[in-house]
Protein backbone atom coordinates (compact mmCIF):
# COMPACT_ATOMS: atom_id res chain seq x y z
CA UNK A 1 0.00 0.00 0.00
CA UNK A 2 1.40 3.21 -1.29
CA UNK A 3 0.40 6.35 0.83
CA UNK A 4 1.00 9.72 -1.46
CA UNK A 5 3.13 12.51 -0.56
CA UNK A 6 0.47 14.99 -0.44
CA UNK A 7 -1.37 12.97 2.32
CA UNK A 8 1.60 12.70 4.51
CA UNK A 9 1.76 16.83 3.86
CA UNK A 10 -1.34 17.21 4.74
CA UNK A 11 -1.61 15.31 8.01
CA UNK A 12 2.01 17.10 8.91
CA UNK A 13 1.00 20.35 8.15
CA UNK A 14 -2.51 19.27 10.02
CA UNK A 15 -0.54 18.54 13.04
CA UNK A 16 2.28 21.45 12.89
CA UNK A 17 -1.12 23.56 12.65
CA UNK A 18 -2.89 22.54 16.28
CA UNK A 19 0.06 22.54 18.29
CA UNK A 20 1.01 26.34 16.40
CA UNK A 21 -2.29 27.32 17.91
CA UNK A 22 -2.28 25.67 21.13
CA UNK A 23 1.28 27.85 21.58
CA UNK A 24 -0.50 31.00 20.62
CA UNK A 25 -3.50 30.50 23.05
CA UNK A 26 -0.75 30.83 25.58
CA UNK A 27 0.81 33.43 24.46
CA UNK A 28 -2.73 35.52 23.38
CA UNK A 29 -3.35 34.77 27.17
CA UNK A 30 -0.04 36.08 28.42
CA UNK A 31 -0.54 38.83 26.71
CA UNK A 32 -4.59 39.85 26.75
CA UNK A 33 -5.60 38.07 30.21
CA UNK A 34 -2.80 36.87 32.36
CA UNK A 35 -2.70 40.97 33.95
CA UNK A 36 -5.49 40.76 35.21
CA UNK A 37 -6.72 36.78 35.58
CA UNK A 38 -2.98 36.26 36.61
CA UNK A 39 -0.43 33.84 35.27
CA UNK A 40 -2.23 30.53 35.82
CA UNK A 41 -5.60 31.85 36.17
CA UNK A 42 -5.90 31.95 39.26
CA UNK A 43 -7.93 35.35 39.33
CA UNK A 44 -7.36 38.70 41.34
CA UNK A 45 -9.75 39.88 43.68
CA UNK A 46 -7.77 43.54 44.34
CA UNK A 47 -8.88 43.75 40.37
CA UNK A 48 -12.40 41.98 40.79
CA UNK A 49 -11.00 39.42 38.01
CA UNK A 50 -12.21 36.13 38.57
CA UNK A 51 -10.26 33.13 38.60
CA UNK A 52 -10.76 31.38 34.98
CA UNK A 53 -8.85 28.04 35.73
CA UNK A 54 -11.47 25.24 35.79
CA UNK A 55 -14.13 27.85 34.35
CA UNK A 56 -17.06 25.65 32.33
CA UNK A 57 -17.91 29.78 31.12
CA UNK A 58 -18.52 29.81 27.39
CA UNK A 59 -15.12 31.47 26.81
CA UNK A 60 -15.69 32.38 23.43
CA UNK A 61 -18.63 34.15 23.49
CA UNK A 62 -17.36 35.88 26.49
CA UNK A 63 -14.23 37.39 24.34
CA UNK A 64 -16.05 37.80 20.96
CA UNK A 65 -19.62 39.23 21.86
CA UNK A 66 -18.85 40.39 25.63
CA UNK A 67 -21.75 40.70 28.52
CA UNK A 68 -23.36 43.94 29.17
CA UNK A 69 -22.88 43.14 33.42
CA UNK A 70 -19.24 42.92 32.96
CA UNK A 71 -16.05 45.44 33.00
CA UNK A 72 -13.91 46.96 30.30
CA UNK A 73 -13.22 44.99 28.11
CA UNK A 74 -15.53 42.31 28.39
CA UNK A 75 -18.70 44.50 28.47
CA UNK A 76 -18.26 44.67 24.76
CA UNK A 77 -15.92 41.80 23.39
CA UNK A 78 -12.32 42.60 23.22
CA UNK A 79 -11.24 44.53 20.39
CA UNK A 80 -8.93 43.21 17.96
CA UNK A 81 -9.55 40.14 18.97
CA UNK A 82 -10.90 37.42 16.15
CA UNK A 83 -12.79 34.12 17.06
CA UNK A 84 -9.80 31.98 16.32
CA UNK A 85 -7.85 33.79 18.61
CA UNK A 86 -10.87 33.77 21.14
CA UNK A 87 -10.67 29.96 20.45
CA UNK A 88 -6.83 29.36 21.24
CA UNK A 89 -7.10 31.69 24.90
CA UNK A 90 -10.33 29.09 25.33
CA UNK A 91 -8.46 25.86 24.87
CA UNK A 92 -5.06 27.69 26.75
CA UNK A 93 -7.29 28.21 29.73
CA UNK A 94 -8.53 24.39 29.52
CA UNK A 95 -4.98 23.78 30.44
CA UNK A 96 -5.01 25.34 33.33
CA UNK A 97 -4.61 23.79 37.06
Amino acid sequence: MKIKFPVIFGLLLLAATSAWGAEDGAALYKTKCSGCHGANGEGKPAVKAPALKGTTKDVVEHLTKGEASSKPPHNKGMSGLTEEQAKAIAEYIKTLQ
